[in-house]
Order: structure tokens, then sequence, then C-alpha cells
């Protein structure tokens, strides 16, 4: 309970920024449409020509599907990172007490391009590595990929707030950031919640509430209202998925902020925010 309360407070405060800069939920929004189109046009190829029925019936990746791959992890994480870098720009031009535009956070990504793209090339690289541990090792691999993906994850948390706020290239804003969370490994990080938390919660209630609703009005044979509240429920998981990757970013570029400044922006709990910085004994 803890923890949730500290989550949500954090989601509390994110929200505040983001009441003031509604338009920062651009970003997370063109950036899931330009994602699921990025995995339809890498995707469909590869069933029209069966290159998936080849791999499957193969031993190990071929390197023709390795280099399909890395080049779908290339695209995808350059649409992510752009627009989560164009969300963050703008959510520091308020914590600034500027008021951020649409435009003012695509100039900020675009003024970035190449470094983003070398961002994501590592990633790439990341997520194929560890892909191929998955395959080779099996079971046991996929528990080490597990936990180097959470590794992985923790410590480039505040790259991308990094790249914005400083002129470094890829490899220096991922080890600015793991420098800046290395002082716990990411332990307070994580242990003391996070947004996620509460939108795990919130996602769980709605899913929940909805199958229970749905299995009612189907049991009353009411298929229409059952239809309409099953739409209405991923409907709602959308639009939670969609603020929360908003407040995400807000959230890291608050972090970052007190991280180099160790001054906590309005409508946040210092404490709370040092405590995800506290050394551990």
């Amino acid at each position: 309970m803890g923890k949730f309360a500290r989550s949500w407070s954090l989601a509390k405060a994110s929200l505040q920024v983001l009441r003031s800069d509604k338009e920062l939920l651009v970003f997370p929004l063109v950036s899931g449409a330009a994602a699921v189109v990025v995995a339809l046009s890498f995707v469909l190829p590869m069933f029209g020509l069966g290159l998936f029925e080849q791999v499957a019936g193969s031993d190990g990746l071929s390197p023709v599907f390795l280099a399909w791959l890395f080049a779908f992890y290339l695209v995808q994480y350059f649409v992510i990172f752009f627009f989560n870098t164009a969300l963050v720009g703008a959510a520091m031009i308020r914590l600034d007490g500027g008021d951020p535009t649409v435009g003012a956070g695509l100039r900020i990504a675009m003024g970035k391009a190449w470094t983003i793209l070398g961002y994501a090339a590592i990633a790439a690289t990341v997520g194929l590595l560890l892909r191929a541990i998955e395959e080779r090792a099996g079971f046991i691999g996929r528990i080490v990929v597990g936990l180097l993906g959470v590794a992985w994850t923790v410590a480039t948390f505040l790259t991308v707030p990094v790249l914005v706020a400083r002129d470094v290239g890829p490899v220096e804003a991922v080890k600015e950031s793991a420098r800046l969370l290395g002082r716990t490994w990411g332990e307070n990080l994580i242990g003391n919640g996070g947004i996620g938390l509460v939108f795990f919660m919130l996602n769980l209630a709605v899913i929940l509430g909805g199958v229970a609703l749905v299995a009612f009005l189907a049991s009353q044979q009411l298929a229409v209202l059952a239809v309409a509240v099953a739409v209405a429920g991923v409907l709602a998981v959308l639009c939670l998925a969609l603020v929360q990757a908003a407040l995400s970013g807000i959230y890291s570029a608050v972090l970052y902020r007190f991280a180099v400044q160790g001054e906590a922006p309005a409508g946040f709990d210092a404490v709370m925010l040092r405590d995800a910085f506290q050394r551990k004994a």
C-alpha cells in the first residue's frame, strides 16, 4: 500500500503537468499509430512471402531473418524514441516555466534525429542479442533475457531526457543514464513504485470489471449491451495506455531534472524523488 500511495502521488503530480499541456497526449498517440504502421509494413510482407514458416521450420535464426529483425527493431525504436524525445522536450519546456507546443516538441526531436537513430541502433542491437540468447538457451535463456531486459530498461530510463538536455551522442547518453541510476542499481526507482504500478491497477480494474459486466449481460441475453461494454472497455484500456505513456515521459523529465539539479519541480515531493536516488547501505 505504501508503494501504491507513492506511485499515486507521482501520477497525480505528473497529471497536473499534463492538464496544463494536454497537447502532450499527441506524441504518444502519433507514436502508437506510427508503431502499428511500422509493424504492419514489416510483418505483412513476411507473411506474404512465407518467410515466417521458413524460420519456424529451420534450426535457429537464419541470417536473413536476423537482418530483417534488426531492421524492424531499428525503425520501430526510432519511431518510439523520436516521439518520446518530443514529449520529454515539451515537458522540460513546461518545467522551465514555458508553454510548450506540439511543434516545439517536434523541433527538439528533429534536432536530435541522428542521435536518436544512433540510440535506436544501440537498442536494436541489444534487442537482437537478447533474442539470440533466448533462442539458443531455451528456458534458462528466457530467464536470463528477462533479467537482462529489466537491467537494460532501468539503466536506460533517463537516456531520452539526457539526449534532450545535453548535446551528447547516444553512447554517452546511455552511459549518463546508467551513471545517474547506478547509485541504487534501480532498486529504489522500482521498489518505491512508479506510474506503471498505478496504471497496472487501473487496467486490472477495468479489465476485471469489464469481463464481469460482459458476462452478466451475456447471461441476460443482452448481446448488444455486452458488445457495447466490451468496446468501451477496449477504448478505456487504450486511453489509459495513452495517458500512461504521456505521464511516464513527464516523470522521466522530472526525475532527470531532480537528479541533475537536486530541486523538485512545483507539485512534486522532493523527499519522494530523493528516495529514488538514495544510496544503498
